[in-house]
């Protein structure tokens, strides 16, 4: 285990150290600058303490040098990627206005590529505002997609881990969490930006609440994720056909009938006032078909194809569209019977969705590589099929469809 911890530690080191060479962001290369050593010295750690203390000091150096010290810089001097600003500026657009979306927007930044409740997270900056320390890091946005992401997974966790014999209960997840927080993976996210965590947590709990039979609860945190970003709206057919797999059709009914009802109530508003800009922002604009095209941006299949111009736009439509497809009629084909199997069909169809859009870059990969992971270290098992059904089981079990 030392073996494997001290490599992780030097990748997750040689990862961050590379943002200051290649990088032109320069909130990214101050990440860099300080969470490099962090996980250097994690390694260390890892080395030399003995085994009973070793794993979880190396998480806590990492977690602060690569997340709590380099935020925490970032958020009082009010620097952040531009996914913040907008959020904040829908906040505020939807307490002023009653609009999240700017009308006529101009330059980049005046996009806005999220749902509407995107804005809920940028309220805490108009109620608090900026005049104080206090204030600059409460009020940031970031905090809270935050604090969203670990209460999401902290809940998932709970209901998907088996209670042991000799126990009372689940075991904290404190440890994995922190290491998983600390990773690259998540780390540079939620330093810089962090506007896919929340969506991580909740497609996260919301599978793991379809297989308690949860379907009051599964439907409301599905219609929070479909009102976040139009990415999550996989997760609701995703859900609904493991509630129906393991379950029958009233629970997988109601779950849909809730989260469609509560989804539709929360963007209607904002279609029947300003449809034209949810469709060109939220719509069009993360997918390149807009004059001004978004920054995202990484060497992906889809990307380089845009970059061919019209025709290689639309193979890359057209390639998505079908994957898609395929994904689709293997759902149908062999609903999941379990929150990791839900979790994984999830995650390969966004996977595949990210890697062949016009726009995608490698930082949307953190969504469905959680989705493979967390499930797994929660429910202690790697495969998809679960021994034991929790709750209710129908009496006459729901074949899957022909």
């Amino acid at each position: 285990m030392r073996t494997v911890q001290l490599l992780g530690c030097l990748i997750a080191a040689g990862w961050a150290a590379a943002f200051p060479l290649v990088s032109d962001l320069p909130n990214q290369k101050q990440w860099g600058l300080i969470a490099a050593p962090a996980y250097a010295l994690a390694g260390l750690l890892c080395l030399t303490l003995p085994r009973r203390y070793a794993a979880r000091t190396a998480a806590a150096v990492a977690l602060v040098g690569a997340v709590l010290v380099p935020l925490g810089l970032l958020a009082l001097h009010g620097r952040h990627q531009s996914e913040v600003m907008v959020v904040e500026r829908s906040a505020h657009l939807l307490l002023t206005t009653g609009d999240a979306y700017l009308p006529h927007p101009v330059v980049v930044t005046d996009y806005n590529p999220y749902l509407p409740a995107m804005a809920l997270f940028g309220l805490p900056r108009q109620l608090l505002g900026d005049a104080t320390a206090f204030a600059k890091v409460a009020g940031d946005a970031r905090i809270w997609f935050a604090l969203t992401f670990f209460v999401c997974l902290l809940a998932a966790w709970r209901l998907l881990r088996p209670t042991r014999p000799d126990s009372d209960g689940p075991r904290a997840p404190l440890l994995p969490l922190a290491v998983l927080t600390a990773s690259p993976l998540i780390a540079l996210a939620l330093v810089v930006g962090g506007v896919d965590l929340p969506l991580i947590g909740v497609c996260c709990l919301a599978m793991a609440l379809a297989e308690r039979d949860r379907t009051v609860g599964a439907g409301l945190v599905l219609a929070l994720a479909c009102t976040l970003k139009w990415t999550a709206w996989p997760a609701l057919p995703v859900a609904v056909l493991l509630l129906w797999r393991l379950y029958g059709r009233r629970p997988a009914a109601r779950t849909a009938l809730i989260g469609t009802g509560v989804s539709v109530a929360v963007i209607l508003p904002s279609v029947l006032t300003q449809a034209d800009a949810l469709r060109e922002q939220v719509v069009r604009f993360p997918l390149g078909m807009t004059a001004i095209r978004t920054p995202a941006g990484s060497p992906l299949p889809g990307k380089v194809l845009a970059g061919f111009g019209p025709t290689g736009h639309a193979i890359s439509l057209a390639l998505m569209t079908v994957a898609l497809v395929g994904v689709a009629i293997w759902l149908l084909a062999r609903p999941p019977v379990s929150a990791i199997a839900a979790a994984d069909l999830l995650a390969v169809g966004l996977a595949i969705a990210f890697m062949l859009a016009p726009a995608g870059r490698f930082g949307y990969l953190a969504l469905p590589a959680v989705l493979v992971i967390w499930p797994r270290l929660a429910a202690r098992r790697w495969s998809s099929r679960r021994p034991v059904v929790p709750g209710r089981v129908p009496e006459v079990p729901e074949p899957a469809l022909q």
